[in-house]
């Protein structure tokens, strides 16, 4: 019989803690912070330019039906996320000036693994976002930023991911599909979402209050993705560089805010051909390795718009969003993604704070990609899905999820959420899976 780890035992406990003390106290509903305000302490240092959080993200699902292994149980992940964002102008008199340091800890199972997808072939989407790029510590962020110009040239640098820059997204979904940066989704081998960090340079330049333009370039080292090399900080290792350049902009349209992007990232270093080998013919049938291409690149949209508020708090209100990504068909398995979805903040007055989401994703794979598979089952003899040693053909993976978010606090939400996924991993001969999640968000 599966049993909650303790972790998550933690997570129900802070659930019967959340009170209506003083905000300063331990516990306070209106406090960001579940330990309190030190007695003061941590305002003034606040106020002085040091901030400090510890941060906790845990993730429990079940599969309730289908998949690839239909047996029921659960499985549970979290990270644990230590923070320090200090004001180097309050600080030093560094004008316009910030540091960040973070470290992440992540450990736990995923019923994706083996439960939802076909472990031969693995899969697209997540059911546990929070799982992922090793049971390990990390140095996630060392990063300083400037601003030059009065603010309109913003430029950071040292160890960080594109997600958090470029195609950058909220995660308050629990399926990968709707969480966060989805290029590093689908070209995860050189796009490095959180937790992972690398050298990097962003430059940005504030076109006008609500348009921007950032260009960057990130260290493609795929050592920095091992589990012993959280805090490597050389660049041995290092395969060539990607570079992102993105258009932002952020209207007003009926006085609601919204969100557009527009980016394309190149990466100059090499990459294999999913299909054919340096003489044009299939790999998998001649034998041969697969052919070098010298770069891979590819595109992305997203869009962010709240459409109602209330008059008496603009917080609440119906948002919509939609996401895209378009992927080289030389040397990606993935060729393009779509997603969209809804979230209605403030659903009920005696819940202001409560939010509901509800989105759909299409992960689609690469035809060429798919075409090799089948070859090189024909050249094995293998043809029967059941045989060890065939490889699953792999088309296309759609995701739903619904969740309602509960603001038991302001350091604390807890997430309810049912996911559908068809066809997992992109595998037509997997069952439909239908999976039970609960993702809790705590601020300590």
């Amino acid at each position: 019989m599966f049993q909650l780890p303790k972790t998550c035992f933690i997570g129900l406990a802070l659930t019967a803690c959340a009170t209506p003390a003083s905000a300063s106290e331990m516990f306070a509903s209106d406090s960001p912070w579940m330990l309190g305000d030190w007695g003061g302490t941590r305002s003034e240092l606040l106020a002085k330019g040091y901030d400090f959080t510890l941060g906790y993200t845990g993730e429990m699902g079940s599969n309730l039906h289908g998949g690839f292994d239909h047996d029921r149980t659960a499985r549970y992940s979290d990270q644990f996320t230590f923070g320090s964002h200090l004001d180097l102008e309050k600080i030093l008199g560094w004008n316009d000036t910030e540091f960040q340091l973070t470290l992440t800890e992540r450990h736990g199972d995923n019923i994706s693994n083996d439960r939802i997808n076909d472990p031969r072939v693995g899969g697209f989407t997540s059911a546990q976002e929070v799982w992922g790029r090793g049971e390990t510590w990390r140095l996630t962020q060392l990063w300083v930023k400037q601003k030059y110009f009065d603010g309109a040239l913003d430029v950071k640098f040292g160890r960080f991911g594109e997600g958090e820059d470029f195609n950058s997204f909220p995660c308050d979904f629990q399926n990968l599909a709707f969480c966060g940066s989805q290029v590093g989704n689908w070209v995860g081998g050189i796009w490095y979402n959180w937790p992972v960090s690398q050298w990097a340079l962003r430059v940005r330049y504030n076109l006008t209050d609500a348009l921007y333009a950032q260009v960057g370039v990130y260290e493609q080292n795929p050592s920095n993705l091992e589990s012993g090399n959280g805090f490597k900080l050389s660049g041995s290792g290092t395969q060539g560089a990607i570079l992102p350049v993105e258009l932002v902009w952020s209207p007003q349209v009926n006085g609601l805010k919204g969100e557009y992007r527009a980016g394309y990232y190149y990466s100059n270093a090499k990459a294999h051909d999913v299909l054919d080998d340096s003489n044009g013919q299939p790999a998998a049938l001649s034998g041969a390795a697969y052919r070098s291409r010298s770069s891979k690149h590819g595109m992305w949209l997203g869009a962010q718009q709240q459409v109602t508020s209330l008059a008496s708090d603009q917080s609440r209100g119906l948002s919509l969003f939609a996401n895209a990504t378009l992927h080289d068909k030389k040397t990606n398995a993935i060729d393009n993604y779509v997603q969209a979805g809804l979230v209605y903040k403030g659903p009920f007055d005696a819940r202001a704070k409560d939010d509901i989401g509800f989105a759909l994703a299409r992960v689609h794979v690469n035809p060429a990609y798919r075409k090799n598979a089948r070859l090189a089952n024909q050249a094995a003899g293998l043809d029967d899905y059941d045989n060890p040693g065939f490889l699953p053909v792999q088309d296309t993976e759609y995701s739903a999820e619904l969740y309602y978010g509960i603001h038991l606090a302001d350091w604390l939400t807890v997430r309810p959420n049912l996911q559908y996924i068809r066809h997992p991993g992109g595998v037509s001969q997997v069952d439909d899976a239908l999976i039970g999640g609960l993702k809790i968000q705590s601020t300590f």
